[in-house]
């Protein structure tokens, strides 16, 4: 449908000889022509903003709603805010069987007449929109696929075939598609979040992360969970993070995609450099860290001392490189030699020993993902 939805903004683009965008009825961007600035309307804030973040914030949609789009029954004009840097535009309410389900905005420098009932290319597009209405309205069905997408993640083997192969009719057996972790900070979700839209699949795990099942255009063509991941992390409070699994084909490996997703989003959040959006392809030893229980037991003397555990995590990091390791936490080196032998007689590991060595680096690494729930 996506396809669908964007050959339609592009032939109202046309039609109407100006700039087009498709949001649906909570402005999420959904589709959008290409800008030419030789056009009538020219780029504004508000056009720049939604392409840019797949969306609008609260208090551009409430401008808007003040001039009635949302129960409009045909074309209507919006007023410029010239303080705003917004234009005037002509919207399109994109309607289906009396319900709005998304507006097409046009940036037409105020040329056409949204009264003129004699204007034949108004009259298209406004058979386009009503096209339009049909297909966000068939979308919206889609809905109901967040209790088997739940099913297929959480449930029990036999649950989880079942609605797997129910997710697979849905989208497409042969779809190529990736899991989405969206993990909220410590505040957990605001109370007004929308679960994210335009194509995708998406429920909440209980006690866990935001599920989101998103088609791709091809393997290698990430943007659309680009593009969710950014729009949804903006709507989250701060510290909230987001994994993407491996690319996979089809609905049979969901319960797999999850754990690669879910666990992304954990390291998304103990390690800067991978935040705030991880993908499992990108993890590294990571990967591995997050199939552990837990810090192994001969660690735990040491983890009460905070100096200590980053001691021997940036030491294990530089590769028992003393010069590095003193020189990344700004030490001096005999101090690091004092830390070190602490660490041994606390652990009773010898990490002049490679087993010892791998040991302990793992322990604190897990140590730090388990702080991330």
């Amino acid at each position: 449908m996506r396809d669908d939805l964007q050959d339609l903004v592009d032939e109202v683009s046309r039609v109407l000889a100006a700039p087009a965008t498709l949001e649906d009825a909570e402005f999420t961007l959904l589709a959008f022509c290409a800008h030419d600035d030789s056009g009538a309307g020219a780029m504004d804030a508000v056009r720049t903003r939604s392409i840019l973040t797949r969306g609008s914030p609260p208090e551009t949609r409430r401008w808007f709603e003040e001039f009635g789009i949302a129960s409009a029954e045909g074309p209507l004009r919006t007023p410029a805010d010239d303080a705003a840097g917004i234009l005037t535009r002509l919207v399109l309410p994109v309607r289906h069987v009396g319900r709005t389900r998304g507006y097409l905005w046009l940036l037409d420098g105020g040329r056409i007449d949204p009264g003129a009932g004699d204007d034949p290319s108004l009259a298209t597009a406004v058979e386009l929109a009503a096209t339009a209405g049909r297909l966000l309205a068939e979308r919206a069905d889609d809905d109901d696929l967040g209790r088997p997408l739940a099913e297929a993640l959480t449930g029990r083997a036999g649950v989880r075939s079942s609605a797997a192969r129910l997710l697979g009719a849905a989208i497409g057996e042969q779809t190529t598609q990736v899991l989405v972790a969206l993990a909220p900070g410590t505040d957990g979700l605001p109370p007004d979040w929308r679960l994210p839209a335009a194509g995708a699949v998406a429920t909440v795990i209980e006690h866990g992360p935001v599920a989101v099942l998103l088609p791709l255009p091809s393997a290698t063509d990430l943007r659309p969970a680009g593009a969710l991941t950014a729009a949804s992390l903006a709507r989250m409070p701060p510290g909230s993070t987001a994994g993407v699994s491996q690319v996979r084909r089809g609905t049979a490996e969901l319960s797999e995609q999850w754990h690669e997703a879910a666990a992304a989003a954990r390291v998304a959040g103990v390690v800067p450099r991978l935040s705030p959006v991880a993908h499992w392809g990108e993890l590294g030893a990571w990967r591995l860290v997050t199939e552990l229980p837990g810090p192994d037991a001969a660690a735990a003397p040491l983890l009460h001392d905070a100096a200590l555990t980053e001691t021997a995590e940036v030491f294990l990091d530089c590769a028992g490189s003393a010069s590095r390791a003193a020189s990344a936490l700004r030490i001096h080196r005999q101090t690091l030699y004092y830390r070190l032998s602490r660490i041994e007689t606390l652990t009773g590991l010898d990490l002049a020993d490679g087993e010892d060595r791998l040991l302990l680096h793992a322990a604190v690494k897990a140590a730090r993902l388990s702080t991330r729930v």
